[in-house]
């Protein structure tokens, strides 16, 4: 199966997960003594959840094939 099709469930996932490690790391940001590897925590989260985007931008994940459009 091409990774094209695969990519629609793999990009909800991928952000879901960021979005909860982001969501983590923002609220551990908010005690001072954890202040750093929160915010390191919400910047890994970021990138977790843009992989799919950064992939098909580097080339790695090629785009969708293009779909003919049909005469209306």
């Amino acid at each position: 199966m091409p990774l094209h099709d695969l990519l629609p469930v793999l990009t909800l996932v991928l952000h879901s997960l960021g979005l909860v490690t982001c969501l983590v790391g923002l609220t551990m940001a908010r005690q001072p003594r954890r202040k750093r590897l929160g915010q390191a925590l919400a910047g890994i989260g970021f990138l977790i959840a843009a992989s799919p985007m950064f992939g098909q931008l580097a080339g790695v994940i090629p785009p969708p094939p293009a779909t003919p459009l049909s005469p209306s």
